[in-house]
């Protein structure tokens, strides 16, 4: 069985920690991190990614994570990969669902039942049997 790959994207150490051990313990998932656009691109061009989840601010210069959102799903290949926006605010997780995004959730939330609801589609291991 193949380990789910996470691509966790402008978070600061810190919060890339607490994704990274709640992914991991609940399931089992690989997660990688890139900090904007240029790097995130390359890693979804060098490796699978089986999510992707955009802080909505970006920690190295506070941009706009919407933004990356944007130009992944604008691109053919990566239109159909699963991608959350992490941010507390009810209206920009809606906004990020207009622009493709799957419903997220905020970093309060993270080790949340319902966090762990919202992401098991993608990374449980039922899922991975379900979509071979």
């Amino acid at each position: 069985m193949t380990k789910r790959r996470v691509l966790d994207v402008g978070n600061c150490s810190p919060d890339h920690s607490s994704m990274r051990r709640m992914l991991t313990k609940n399931f089992g998932a690989e997660v990688l991190q890139t900090h904007g656009l240029d790097d995130t691109l390359e890693t979804l061009k060098q490796q699978p990614i089986d999510l992707v989840l955009i802080n909505r601010k970006l920690d190295h210069d506070y941009s706009d994570g919407t933004e990356i959102l944007k130009q992944i799903k604008a691109k053919s290949e990566y239109a159909a990969l699963p991608v959350m926006i992490i941010t507390n605010y009810d209206e920009h997780q809606a906004s990020a669902v207009e622009l493709g995004a799957i419903l997220g959730f905020g970093k309060l939330e993270i080790n949340s039942a319902e966090t762990r609801a919202k992401l098991a589609p993608i990374l449980s291991t039922h899922s991975q049997q379900l979509s071979r």
